[in-house]
This record gives C-alpha cells, structure tokens and sequence, in this order.
C-alpha cells in the first residue's frame, strides 16, 4: 500500500520538517479512521487536506497542492526502524568564490524518510543558487560565495527517529578585494595623506582576502623594498620619500591581484618667513603696496597680522595668491604697521619678523609761533633792538624742508627757525615760511606780521637833547657876550 500527505503552510502535530519535506504520521486506513484523523489536531491542515471515503480505487491518487512535497512510505509501517547514521560527500572541499560549483551528497540505504541539511549546526537556509535534488539527497551550491564557507551535515528523519552525518568543511578561498592603503598616524587630505617630516609613518594595506594574500610595495622613485607584508614602515621621513606609493596585493589559490594606491606629501619644519613690500616710496592717497609672505616651503597656509591683529580682507586691504600676499589700496599714514605674516601646516607654524613701512605725506598746515610761547601767532610785536625768535612746523614725512624770506630783502634763511637778532626799524613787515616736502611734491605756506615797538620814544628822546644842547649852547654865547 502507498500512501501520502502534505502540508501547506501551517505547522501538523508529529511531522517532522527538514528542508521542506515533511514525514507524516502513519495514513489510517479506513474512512472512517481517516475522517476522524483529519478532524484531530493531529491532522490539522488548514483547508489543504480534504478527506474522502477510502476504497481501493482512490487509496494514493490524492493531488497535493503543487508547492507541497511528498514522502512515499513504499513498506509496511510495523516494519520500521529508525534510520542508519548517514554518510556526506562532497566534490570539493576548497572553492573559488563566484567561479565554482559544489555538490553535496547525503548517502543512506534506509527508505521511507526525509533528508534534512544543516549549516554551522542551523537549519540550512537556502538561496536561489541552491539546489536540491527531488529526493532531497543531493545539494547543489550554483555559484559559491564566501559565506557559504563552513560545516554541512545531512539529517535523516523517519517517524521513529534522527541521524546525523559528520560535519564536512567547505573552504571558499577569496579575494582579494579592492585594497585601501591608510596611513598611521592618519591626516587624510582627499586621497593624499600628510605627514610630518622627521616622523615614523606606518603605511598599510587594507582588504578582504582568503587564504592571507601576499605583499609587494612599489616606492616614488619605482624601486621594491625588500620587505613584503602589508604594513610598510618609513623612518625618519623626509621630502625624498614623498610620492605615490602603491602595494599589490595577490591571491594565489585565487590567481587574482589588486593594486592600491596613496600619495604622500611630506610637511617640512617650518622656518621663519619674510615680509616683502613691492615699494618702499609710498606717499600718502596715492601709492599701493603689495606685501608677500616669502618662503622657501610649499602647501602651507598663511595668515596676516597688522600690530598683532589678525587682518581680514577690507575695503583696501586685499588678499591675493592664496593669502600669500596682502595687497594695501590708497595707502593712509596709519598704515605704518607693523605687519607680520605668519605660515602654517598641520603640525607647525612660523612667524616672520614685523616689518613697518614708512607712508610719506604732507606737509599739512604750517604754523608759525614765537618762542619761547608755542601758540600759533599771525602778528608779532617787539622791542627795537631787541632779539626775535620764529618757529615754522607742519606734519610731514619725510619733515619738510624750510625756507625764510621778508618781503623786499633777497636774501633767504632756509631752516625751522628764523632768529633775528637787534631788531631794527628795517627789519619790520611780514615774514613768509614755506615748508616743501621732495617726496610728496607738496608745499604749504604761512605767513606773520612783526611789528617794532620803542620807536616814537627814541625820536622824542632825540628832539629832547637837541633843544636840550640848542639851549645850552645859547646859554654859552649870552654869558660869553655879556662878559665881554
């Protein structure tokens, strides 16, 4: 007699499950047996199992839904036994990931039973790559993958018991992946690394590889170190090891190889850099300047300072060259300085020395005052006879060049003090002072009034004695006359 059940989803009390095959418990044979079986909760399947009057003419020719699989009982049931300890088989126990194809094979001589496949001792899971034969006994791995790396055992299952093969090892060799070349300490800078100069720099080589790939580094200038493992070691590094440094990296079980691939810049110590003006003739509302930070090192930043204040682009003060030159439009006299240029990198920084530029201007007004007073004066009086001292000043730089002269006199005093010296009834009037400055081309002028005082006492004095003598003198002769 053969019989047959299935099962359409839902879990049926006393099957037992392996990889989608189930074994049911022993098939009633009566109708009447059976109908009372299938109202249990034994035989509860949901609205997959209709039952029907069993004769001879229908006994196993009950059409299972298509998803469901079968176990044929081709022997009594008093007869069985639980199954004999199966054995598995393997084609191969290495393979290539995403080249090769495995076969496993569970070998058993009992009947009436389900083949169940586990994994790493889990159920086995299976994918779309897989395979499975009708009979259950043979698995077949399509295109293997790196997971799948492991132990595999087969279950035989009948409803008197359980037996498992031995585990079989897999061994999927693979790789390696693409490589990553990273560096210790690490200073990612797009797909540059930077690293100190006079420091020790671990590069190494990143991937996914089995069994362990092997090594070979290719340096800047095309030579091959002799030392092949995945982390290359630099000592004291300096600007001769900067370059492209690439590492290639080989699977022999899996006859592939990949490249990686990193630039190494070197940062330098750095030393002190210089301010450099374009000009040193600078007037005042009419010259620019430009100022570059000079320095021997390259791929560093640089900052500006005037009078120790970090500076910032304004409306005349631009940067240029990235940063390395500060450019100063319409120059005003505060824009002395002094102004320092300052580099840097990651890991050092140097200051130049500050550097003051000379903004030459004026002369402004000029002012005339009377020493030893310091006021500013138009109109002068002194003494006759007595002495007058003048001082001429303007803001200028450079200071100004000085020049005396008095109305209708040629001769001219050049200087910032005119002395005059027994002032006389000549030496009244105006007195102009000029103040030019070479550089700027600028001149500024002004002008005082000195006047002389004491000199009507000195005509009444004069009158005085000639009366005074006239009036002696007639004195004289009246007496001499009247003697005689």
């Amino acid at each position: 007699m053969v019989t047959s059940c299935w099962e359409s989803g839902e879990a049926i009390k006393g099957t037992y499950i392996a990889a989608g095959i189930r074994s049911c418990p022993p098939m009633p044979t009566d109708a009447c047996s059976l109908q009372n079986r299938v109202q249990s909760d034994q035989w509860k399947t949901g609205n997959a199992c209709r039952s029907a009057p069993l004769s001879s003419s229908v006994q196993g020719t009950w059409s299972p839904p298509t998803a469901a699989q079968l176990t044929l009982y081709t022997t009594p049931l008093a007869t069985q036994k639980p199954p004999s300890k199966p054995t598995i088989t393997v084609s191969s126990t290495t393979a290539v990931e995403q080249r090769d194809r495995i076969t496993f094979y569970c070998g058993t001589n009992d009947v009436d039973i389900t083949i169940h496949w586990v994994f790493q001792n889990q159920d086995l899971v299976f994918q779309e790559r897989m395979q499975l034969s009708v009979d259950g006994k043979t698995l077949t791995i399509l295109t293997v993958q790196r997971e799948d790396s492991g132990d595999y055992q087969c279950e035989v299952w009948n409803a008197h018991g359980i037996q498992s093969s031995d585990p079989t090892s897999l061994i999927v060799w693979y790789g390696p992946d693409p490589v990553e070349i990273t560096s210790d300490p690490v200073v990612p800078n797009g797909k540059v690394v930077e690293v100190t100069e006079g420091s020790t720099v671990n590069l190494m080589a990143k991937t996914l590889s089995h069994p362990t790939p092997s090594y070979a580094w290719l340096l800047p200038d095309d030579s091959i170190p002799s030392y092949t493992g995945r982390t290359l070691t630099i000592h004291d590094i300096s600007k001769q090891h900067e370059g492209v440094y690439r590492c290639l990296v080989s699977n022999s079980d899996t006859h592939l190889s990949r490249v990686g691939v990193l630039e190494v810049q070197v940062l330098e110590t750095l030393t002190k850099p210089q301010v450099v003006p374009s000009s040193m003739d600078l007037v005042e509302n009419v010259s620019s300047v430009n100022l570059t930070c000079n320095t021997t090192h390259e791929r560093v930043s640089v900052q500006w300072f005037q009078s120790g204040q970090f500076i910032m682009p304004s409306g005349h003060l631009e940067l240029l060259a990235n940063n390395k030159t500060l450019g100063i439009h319409g120059l005003q006299r505060n824009d002395t300085g002094p102004y320092e240029c300052q580099i840097w990198n990651r890991d050092s920084q140097a200051r130049s020395d500050p550097l003051w530029l000379t903004i030459n201007y004026g002369p402004d007004r000029v002012d005339i005052t009377r020493e030893p007073a310091s006021g500013v004066v138009s109109t002068v009086e002194a003494e006759l006879n007595s002495t007058l001292t003048l001082r001429c000043r303007a803001e200028s730089q450079p200071g100004p060049n000085y020049r005396w002269d008095f109305g209708h006199l040629t001769e001219v005093y050049v200087g910032e003090q005119l002395i005059i010296q027994a002032l006389t009834w000549e030496l009244q009037g105006t007195y102009h002072c000029t103040a030019s400055n070479p550089l700027t081309g600028q001149v500024r002028s002004a002008s005082v009034l000195v006047k002389v005082v004491g000199a009507i006492a000195g005509i009444v004095i004069g009158i005085l004695a000639v009366i005074a003598l006239v009036s002696g003198l007639g004195y004289f002769l009246y007496v001499r006359s009247a003697r005689g």
